[in-house]
């Protein structure tokens, strides 16, 4: 299912697969290692975003950092493209291979160091976001990013999408996060980019790699920053009769100074589905709107801030504010906003997610922007965001063999996606564009910004071959080629 049109079919789309080719990769990796036949690859067909369906001719399995070295110049020696995959938990349609290689890295899965003393730890990409955070919780450390698919998801997968999470309000999202990062270029050569110190001369080359979508190179060593753990965490929850009311309150409590470790919204509609769920939370169901509000830092004045907090959600028509007790309630409150999106799946067998960010002070009248549109096209949106930084995830639960419905939840999302644009945001704080959300692309940068995108692309893969179609629009790339004079624009 495509929100846009649909993209036009990227270069490697038409690659002849070279005969020989899965016998060379097995040799590398194993034959059980490459998978050639349709019933094996149907599996990897789609990513977190059931609407889209690319089947991949071959997919192959390193299981070491010079596999995948070696893999990538087989691939470069045969003129094949590929596309790099982590977990399969991406929301944009990112990680698909139509008719192409795919190379999946959730083999690479070694934590490699943990260096206790300048806080930083370097892993393989295939490591599960949370199993990190476990190994570094016994030393009193953190990863701080931590998206909501963090069960699951991989740190190469994070580094590639800059994923955010509900933390990231106040620690910051994947970027923050990266000291360096050891890459296998398109064409089988090996760079690092940045140092472990993080504070290195030159280019920031990190900071073009995160969140290139996989359409850069391969990520085979990322070295990250490690936070210490706070000292005390308080996580609260209010309820709202109203939406107005929750959103009210959220502009307030950043107002006021203070900085929420996490500051998420969940209205009716999600509560309800979340509680009908094995994830159920303990969330009211007769309220339309919830805030998670989570406070960390020392033990000294925490609870002051509580109070505060307590405060500004009263003022702002909250029916209660309860304080998880200990740390069971305090996880089972974030077990329910965490799985949310796989609760959805209670209502109907598919799923459109959007993940806009707009001007926080904004939220009330996009939320009732979006109510309007719902009501218009007789669907059902689930809101569920970070509030504290205006990262929306609008959801519409739907069958996609319902063509008229389909249809309906298409226009809604357009349109949803329209307003949250001309509210003055962008189209994605955490997905990525992949290709769901290339249609929009042309909508908030111009073709000069377009151009200069494909030009930093080529600078890393002058052939296109690797995530072949993703992010850029096509036709902006050919437009530059055909047009040498806009080089120097």
């Amino acid at each position: 299912m495509s929100l846009n049109a649909e993209p036009a079919r990227p270069p490697g789309g038409d690659y002849t697969l070279d005969a020989g080719l899965a016998r060379t990769l097995a040799e590398i990796v194993g034959e059980k290692h490459v998978l050639s036949r349709q019933s094996q690859l149907l599996v990897y067909n789609s990513d977190g975003l059931p609407g889209y369906r690319r089947q991949p001719s071959l997919a192959v399995f390193p299981g070491t950092r010079d596999e995948v070295i070696e893999v990538v110049r087989a691939l470069h020696a045969v003129g094949a493209p590929f596309v790099p995959r982590g977990a399969g938990t991406g929301l944009s349609g990112g990680a698909l291979a139509d008719g192409i290689v795919l190379l999946g890295l959730n083999r690479l899965k070694q934590i490699i160091s943990i260096d206790v003393e300048n806080r930083t730890a370097t892993v393989e990409p295939g490591v599960v976001n949370l199993h990190l955070n476990r190994a570094l919780g016994p030393k009193g450390l953190l990863y701080a990013p931590d998206p909501s698919s963090q069960a699951a998801c991989t740190i190469g997968g994070n580094v590639a999408e800059n994923a955010g999470g509900p933390h990231c309000l106040k620690y910051g999202v994947t970027l923050n996060h990266i000291l360096a990062v050891t890459v296998v270029l398109p064409n089988g050569s090996v760079v690092t980019l940045g140092d472990e110190v993080g504070d290195h001369a030159g280019y920031d080359l990190v900071g073009a790699f995160v969140g290139s979508e996989g359409c850069f190179g391969v990520a085979i060593e990322i070295t990250v920053r490690l936070t210490r753990a706070p000292e005390a965490v308080r996580t609260m929850l209010a309820d709202f009769l109203t939406i107005d009311g929750g959103a009210r309150a959220t502009s307030a409590i950043v107002a006021s100074g203070m900085v929420p470790a996490a500051l998420e919204f969940l209205d009716g509609p999600t509560t309800r589905v979340v509680e009908s769920s094995i994830y159920a939370a303990g969330y009211p169901t007769d309220a339309e709107a919830i805030l998670l509000v989570e406070l960390d830092g020392l033990v000294d004045g925490i609870d002051v801030d509580v109070e505060r907090v307590k405060r500004i959600c009263m003022d702002a028509g909250a029916r209660n504010v309860r304080v998880a007790r200990d740390d069971a309630e305090r996880l089972k409150l974030w077990q329910g906003r965490k799985k949310a999106f796989g609760a959805m799946g209670r209502l109907a067998p598919h799923l459109v997610v959007q993940d806009a960010v707009i001007p926080r002070t904004k939220i009330p009248e996009i939320l009732a922007a979006i109510h309007g549109i719902s009501q218009k096209y007789g669907v059902l949106v689930c809101n569920i965001f970070h509030a504290g930084d205006g990262n929306l995830h609008p959801n519409i639960p739907y069958n996609a063999d319902d063509a008229e419905q389909s249809e309906r939840v298409h226009q809604a999302m357009r349109e949803i996606m329209g307003v949250c644009i001309a509210a003055g945001g962008t189209i994605t704080g955490e997905h990525g564009v992949g290709l769901d959300k290339i249609g929009y692309m042309e909508k908030i940068f111009t073709p000069n910004s377009l151009a200069a995108m494909c030009r930093l692309r080529e600078v890393f893969d002058p052939e296109r071959r690797i995530n072949p179609g993703k992010v850029v629009p096509l036709h902006s790339c050919r437009e530059w080629h055909a047009t040498p004079a806009g080089r120097g624009e």
